[in-house]
């Protein structure tokens, strides 16, 4: 039976009755516990303040916690320490198509958690979203586990322990593809000023996107002051960009001369001097307009979802035979030009080292031991294998 709450609210806004808060839930341990939680949403708290300090990690925890409490207490009307593994299963599916809708799915696009607007899902979920999901949900019941706060863990008995082959890579673009991404940029419309920042901020987005093998975090969370200039062994003067990535790791980006001009570019539309100063506090991408307020990672997405979508609306006006590239744009997002970013460095034969380094898949730290002295040779070799072509 499905409770009162008809519209779902954020998780630190929840006023859950005693019978849905978990003090009497059919799953809770008996024994001595590690946290002082009382109720399940203190004890989400719990595990959720293990990860306080990244924020990414935080929000990705956050979100998929919030999501299982807000359905088990609206569609089961049962707390989070009652749910069984048949549950678990019922919202695995749930999670493929979550409705009804209007309950569910921000129809329009994301809206910050203080908006009545807000929801807990923006689409269905694709299926390698379901099964980070599940993960992600899963060491959260194996952690509340051990703390002593549940008596077991309903997800432990869906877990597959046979190995699988690393599935191949699908989320990036074909050259030919990337392409058509580039000639829908270059064909924005730029008779008024506007038009024109929005087409500069677009084709520098881009470019940092893939050039630069950013993530979009990455982009949103450092500044242009992050760029400096070094001479190798040879006198050569190298741009570097500096940048502070997933779980605080530094690394040091290759800006190849291509990457500089684009950004000399974008920063004349915006009336910025060509090259910026040191510790500079402008954004990598600004909001149109006068304002210098860093665009969140939720506003970035939304700027390269459009470009997508409407190149593939541009593909389609071709004919039926651009169905299928137009369905891959559709479903393409930020995440698939570092995908690409990578996949087209190794295709043009570049040291598979030397993308990790480029793409932070490692330490810094962990790797300058052997590579450090190669930094010059990573710097050369990515500006002359991978290039963005506009």
């Amino acid at each position: 039976m499905e409770t009162a709450l008809i519209t779902p609210c954020p998780l630190d806004k929840l006023a859950l009755p005693d019978d849905l808060d978990g003090r009497d839930g059919a799953n809770r341990a008996t024994g001595r516990r590690q946290i002082g939680a009382d109720d399940d949403p203190d004890a989400i708290s719990a595990w959720l303040a293990r990860v306080a300090s990244s924020k990414n990690t935080f929000e990705n925890y956050r979100k998929e916690a919030e999501r299982l409490v807000l359905w088990s207490i609206v569609q089961l009307g049962k707390p989070l320490s009652s749910l069984t593994h048949e549950d678990l299963l019922l919202y695995q599916h749930f999670l493929a198509d979550p409705q009804p809708q209007e309950r569910w799915v921000a129809s329009e696009r994301k809206f910050p958690r203080t908006d009545p607007r807000w929801r807990p899902f923006h689409r269905p979920l694709a299926m390698t979203s379901q099964r980070q999901a599940m993960v992600t949900l899963n060491a959260m019941f194996s952690w509340l586990v051990g703390a002593g706060y549940l008596a077991g863990n309903p997800l432990s008995l869906s877990r597959q322990r046979a190995r699988r082959a690393s599935p191949r890579l699908t989320r990036f673009l074909e050259r030919d593809l990337w392409q058509e991404v580039k000639v829908y940029i270059n064909s924005l419309p730029r008779e008024t000023n506007r038009e024109c920042e929005r087409y500069w901020r677009a084709r520098w987005l881009f470019t940092l996107l893939y050039l630069g093998g950013l993530r979009i975090s990455e982009v949103s969370g450092n500044t242009m002051g992050r760029f400096f200039c070094r001479h190798d062994a040879e006198g050569h003067k190298r741009w570097w960009l500096e940048i502070t990535g997933k779980g605080d790791k530094e690394r040091l980006v290759p800006a190849s001369a291509e990457m500089m001009v684009e950004l000399g570019r974008y920063r004349s539309a915006r009336g910025l001097p060509v090259l910026p100063a040191p510790q500079e506090d402008t954004p990598l991408a600004l909001p149109l307009g006068r304002s210098i307020k860093p665009l969140t990672r939720a506003a970035l997405h939304v700027i390269v979802k459009d470009i997508f979508t409407g190149a593939a609306r541009m593909l389609r006006l071709r004919g039926d035979e651009y169905a299928t590239s137009a369905a891959q744009l559709d479903h393409a997002s930020a995440h698939w030009l570092r995908h690409s970013a990578g996949s087209h460095m190794a295709d043009a034969n570049l040291d598979l080292r030397l993308i990790r380094d480029n793409l932070g898949h490692s330490s810094l730290a962990t790797t300058s031991l052997y590579l450090h002295a190669d930094d010059d040779q990573r710097h050369r070799e990515t500006e002359k294998r991978h290039h963005i072509d506009w």
